[in-house]
């Protein structure tokens, strides 16, 4: 198999050529045909993550084909089109488990951050955690739903039944989650970094009513904002722009400091809350509502060799919409 592998932190990723793995036990070998690239995968790549197992495959955002099974597993079939998220493997029996919140798991596993993620030709997953894809759609458009779009879609429902929605960071999560708001009935407003009026102009064509530069206040206030970049100094700007009992949700693994406030931005019932991974019910529920809701993803295809130039580009903030690698 080929395989782009970060060897340690804050390093390019190297092209290897490695055995095919042999599934296990509960797990499935997939075919790669397609991988979003993830600000995540930047995080992983830049060592901003704890506990990082070295060397590690990236990639959490696999759309691809059952090619094998381990023992115990009966579904999915071989030959079946499945998307593999972020979440890759759970305990089952801790107590976070137990009661419906497998995404805040005691013992967790990661696709590309503590296990082998998709920017390969192949990779194994735990057969629970390989979403069916069924055959509509191609597979590079729907490889950002299986995180940008996840966690969008965990961002919104837990944002509430807020009428005016702000999005600070319009990239791969934002412009799935402006999409779902939008069929949903709700008004969006776009936050991007500085001057970006490509940017601003793509959340417009959205269907935005409104977008804008980070820094500046909304024409209205927000019943609620949701914030993707990963800058600290957003979450006083979001909770300035929300109403009396308005709700600021943060949406990334990482995020840089948060600066101190006065609690007057806090103050009046606002509140401010954080997502954290996926479950399973998300998948299903976020792949149904974007079948429904014509979910149109804006992709950029690489192929998998340019990885190292696909990371840059998006830490550079040069791209729109989403990045796909290709095997």
């Amino acid at each position: 198999m080929d395989a782009m592998v970060l060897t340690a932190p804050g390093t390019s990723l190297q092209w290897q050529q490695r055995d095919t793995p042999h599934p296990g036990d509960g797990e499935v070998l997939v075919t790669v045909s397609a991988c979003g690239v993830c600000r995540t995968d930047l995080h992983v790549v830049d060592g901003e993550l704890p506990n990082i197992r070295y060397p590690i495959i990236p990639g959490h955002e696999i759309v691809g084909r059952i090619a094998a099974l381990g023992a115990g597993v009966s579904t999915p079939r071989i030959g079946d089109r499945v998307g593999i998220p972020w979440l890759g493997h759970t305990c089952g029996i801790c107590r976070y488990c137990r009661s419906g919140m497998e995404n805040l798991c005691d013992a967790p596993l990661f696709t590309g951050y503590t296990r082998d993620g998709g920017f390969a030709s192949h990779a194994i997953a735990d057969a629970r955690y390989a979403f069916p894809l069924g055959e509509s759609g191609d597979d590079v458009a729907i490889a950002p739903l299986l995180c940008a779009g996840l966690i969008g879609w965990r961002s919104l429902v837990i944002a509430g039944e807020a009428e005016r929605l702000g999005i600070y960071g319009f990239g791969a999560a934002g412009h799935i989650v402006a999409q779902v708001a939008r069929w949903q009935g709700r008004e969006v407003y776009a936050f991007t970094r500085g001057g970006d009026v490509a940017a601003q102009e793509f959340a417009r064509s959205l269907g935005a009513v409104w977008a804008g530069a980070s820094e500046e206040l909304p024409p209205e206030p927000l019943d609620a904002a949701i914030i993707y970049a990963p800058v600290g100094g957003l979450v006083p700007a979001a909770l300035k722009a929300v109403r009396k009992g308005g709700r600021v949700v943060c949406a990334g693994i990482h995020m840089s400091d948060i600066p101190s406030f006065p609690y007057d931005l806090l103050w009046e019932e606002r509140q401010l809350v954080s997502v954290a991974n996926l479950t399973r019910q998300d998948g299903v529920d976020f792949l149904a509502v974007a079948a429904r809701a014509g979910i149109r993803t804006e992709t950029h295809a690489f192929p998998l060799r340019e990885a190292n130039a696909v990371l840059t580009k998006l830490r550079a903030g040069e791209l729109l919409g989403a990045a796909v690698l290709v095997p």
